[in-house]
């Protein structure tokens, strides 16, 4: 099939920072962490086709060790992770990188779950002017965000429906596993470091997502479908599997964030929005992710990929895996299509900064979800 071109608004820049600048500066500071004169760095590739959030480069790094016989060549190939600039537009209001680099290293420690090591960071900021790590470089393939997957034309969409739902189903046990580790509130209590009421409850929840959405209105203006979206989330309580528990969540919890062979998961990335949270946070999310992609090929004449993380499969595959029925997605859904605004909100503004768009009149202009989120809105009314 031929591919329809991309929105103009689906590329963009991410970052002011000179990748080779960048690498020199971490070459320098990684010779003093292990111990040499120099580090060798080459930056070999950035991450432009997934991913909006954080500032991320893949570069080559390599050192001699002193020794018998010439010395020991270490190092190789890993992916930086940096919190963006603050005159980049951060897409989100706080970047917690010594957070994720915890949870990524104890989920390594706590489960089978396939994370990247991260044997380096820097959390104080002194040397790109925000904190990174640096992550082990594993090889492997994602299905696309840009343009997205389900556009066609990638290997993701090519693949046997066979295959396709191997790789679904793999990616919901993946979840289940990360909600399985035990006392997960004391594990990772700092999660909910600074936020009031129970950990993890869907008060915390909504209380993130509206200052995220102030956050990014101060910049763009204010949005009436957000703000009676927000007013649905204040007068509703999600009917939850398990009210009082809970789990570690991934967050950002789609297949567009997992680097997989072979149709398995090698690696799960992404976790900037990791969270204490009530079960359905994930799989509704990962649901939901879909949809605004699905909206976007319809709305462009495309056929995308329906039968793709369809909730009632979603619901299936987790209660096969853990037993454990999940509780109603409606307040989820309406939450994350929130979350989503918010998102669109932020790169919209980056997009201004880096001079890509003109600001709009009106920044509900920005949601390419905005039809779904009517909709949505509209079904739950006043129920």
């Amino acid at each position: 099939m031929t591919q329809a071109p991309p929105p103009p608004d689906m590329q963009m820049q991410r970052s002011s920072r000179p990748p080779e600048e960048t690498g020199a500066l971490i070459g320098t500071w990684l010779a003093g962490e292990v111990g040499v004169d120099h580090v060798e760095v080459a930056v070999v590739g950035g991450i432009d086709s997934n991913g909006l959030s954080s500032d991320t480069l893949v570069l080559d790094a390599h050192w001699d060790l002193p020794g018998a016989g010439g010395g020991t060549r270490h190092g190789g190939r890993f992916v930086t992770r940096a919190a963006p600039a603050e005159g980049d537009v951060p897409v989100f209001p706080v970047y917690a990188l010594h957070h994720q680099r915890d949870v990524i290293r104890m989920v390594g420690e706590l489960t089978d779950v396939p994370v990247p090591a991260v044997p380096y960071s820097e959390m104080t900021g002194s040397v790109l002017g925000a904190p990174f790590f640096l992550m082990e470089h594993i090889d492997g393939i994602v299905p696309p965000d840009v343009l997205p997957y389900n556009f066609g034309d990638n290997w993701f969409a090519d693949a046997t429906l066979e295959q396709q739902r191997r790789l679904q189903d793999a990616t919901i046990d993946v979840v289940a596993r990360i909600h399985a580790i035990p006392d997960a509130t004391t594990t990772f209590g700092y999660l909910a470091e600074g936020l009031a009421g129970r950990p993890g409850s869907h008060e915390q929840h909504l209380a993130r997502v509206r200052r995220w959405y102030e956050f990014g209105a101060a910049d763009m203006g204010r949005s009436p479908l957000v703000e009676r979206g927000l007013d649905w989330l204040a007068s509703h309580t999600p009917a939850l599997a398990r009210p009082e528990e809970a789990v570690l969540c991934w967050g950002d919890a789609r297949i567009g964030n997992v680097l997989y062979r072979d149709f398995e998961p090698v690696a799960v990335l992404d976790w900037e929005m990791a969270a204490l949270g009530p079960r359905e946070l994930d799989p509704s999310w990962m649901i939901f992710a879909h949809r605004v992609f699905e909206g976007i090929t319809g709305a462009l004449g495309l056929p995308g990929m329906p039968h793709v993380l369809r909730e009632e499969d979603v619901r299936a595959t987790y209660l096969a895996r853990t037993g454990i029925e999940l509780g109603d997605l409606e307040w989820f859904t309406v939450l994350h299509a929130i979350q989503w605004c918010c998102v669109f909100l932020r790169t919209g503004a980056r997009q201004v900064h880096f001079g890509e768009i003109e600001r709009p009149e009106d920044p509900e202009g920005l949601f390419h979800h905005k039809a779904l989120l009517e909709r949505i809105l509209d079904e739950v009314g006043d129920r």
